[in-house]
């Protein structure tokens, strides 16, 4: 599962599952492209952490909501490095809101964000990584909200219905370039994200007391999900929604 040699970028890697894939992509030997809007400390730290690993890093702020910024972002991929071999679309916003008075904005905010930027970023890396034999494109959904109503997340969820279609059809058109195309739906983890949903200190006591691997979801566990699907190795696997949560969906509520 080596990456040595190839070029990765990950959105929204300031933090969170985005900073942990981005480190351990950096510890398998790739070179990584550390994205970000609000929290440049954050970025500069990634990037601290995967030259410490010996690999090259740059922290490029762009918002994924506006298709300027992920054009100029592109350019300095192209720019720094030549060329790309590994996207991941990591970025995601939203406004809990519930959908009978849900405001114009959350729906924009999230459809922008988490679904058109992944469609805007795919077709920007496409003839990157055709120029290079092909690459590895995935995205991070949550199925179990396209497949259950979370509260005040309806807006957010049909966002990540969307990320799901466009990995199948993504994964269809640029299959014959080599350019495998997966989502990675990794339920609940562990990370800060948690304390802004107003249920979201109950549903972490819930998946720590039911999860049947024992334990909830962590950002090292994604983060080697995606070194894999990034590999060689992970080739036959395109078009899927790779859910990681321990079990816990397959439970009955």
């Amino acid at each position: 599962m080596n990456l040595i040699g190839k070029i990765a970028l990950v959105t929204g890697s300031s933090r969170g599952i985005g900073k942990a894939i981005a480190v351990e992509f950096a510890r398998r030997g790739a070179d990584v492209v550390v994205n970000y809007r609000r929290t440049p400390e954050g970025a500069e730290e990634a990037v601290k952490q995967i030259e410490a690993l010996g690999r090259r890093a740059i922290a490029v702020s762009a918002n994924m909501a506006s298709p300027e910024e992920i054009e100029q972002l592109f350019a300095v991929i192209g720019r720094e490095f030549g060329g790309l071999d590994i996207l991941v679309c990591n970025a995601a916003a939203g406004l809990q809101t519930k959908l009978a008075d849900a405001p114009l904005k959350a729906w924009d905010l999230a459809m922008n964000v988490n679904a058109r930027s992944y469609l805007l970023c795919a077709q920007r890396a496409f003839p990157m990584m055709t120029a290079r034999g092909g690459g590895r494109i995935m995205a991070l959904t949550a199925n179990n909200a396209v497949e259950r109503a979370f509260p005040n997340y309806g807006t957010v969820a049909a966002s990540k219905a969307v990320i799901n279609v466009l990995t199948v059809y993504l994964a269809a058109e640029f299959g014959p370039h080599n350019i495998i195309v997966n989502a990675i739906s990794p339920g609940m983890v562990a990370t800060e994200a948690l304390a802004y949903f107003e249920f979201g200190a109950e549903a972490r006591r819930r998946g720590e007391a039911r999860t049947p691997s024992g334990r909830i979801t962590t950002t090292d566990d994604v983060a080697h999900l995606a070194a894999f699907l990034a590999s060689d190795e992970a080739h036959q696997i395109n078009g899927q929604i790779i859910e990681i949560d321990g079990g816990y969906t397959r439970l009955f509520h």
